[in-house]
């Protein structure tokens, strides 16, 4: 039997030469925001909500494997509810996606609440709410 041996230009390049994997900003954008989108629906899932994301990603170190992503959220909660407790759901359901899906490590989610969106004036009638 004849033994196979490998390639030359295999075993020639070594690891940290070979390139990188990088992930676009938007594929991140668009992981954030469809995390926030189910960390708002799992607190009320009847409500109109919405979000979208913009990334910030800074290239990567040795501690970090596919570097480091800032996010910033937009959403659109209903309204009354518990503001700060939804943001804080969405802020921590964003870190745990990005870093299972994208492998980054992410130290900040600033959390913007675009619009409120209340019953009361979402009626046909629009009376006086008092």
């Amino acid at each position: 039997m004849a033994t196979v041996s490998p390639p030359a230009a295999a075993t020639a390049v070594p690891a940290g030469e070979r390139g990188a994997t990088r992930i676009a900003d938007r594929v991140v954008a668009k992981i954030a925001a469809r995390a926030a989108r189910e960390a708002l629906r799992q607190e009320s899932p009847r409500a109109r909500t919405d979000a979208h994301a913009t990334v910030t990603i800074h290239p990567r170190d040795d501690q970090q494997r596919f570097g480091e992503a800032r996010v910033r959220i937009a959403v659109e909660l209903g309204y009354p509810s518990d503001i700060g407790g939804q943001c804080r759901v969405v802020r921590r359901h964003v870190t745990e996606r990005v870093t299972e899906l994208a492998n980054m490590t992410v130290p900040e989610v600033a959390v913007e609440v675009e619009r409120l969106h209340s019953p009361l004036l979402d009626r046909t009638d629009r009376g006086r709410v008092r």
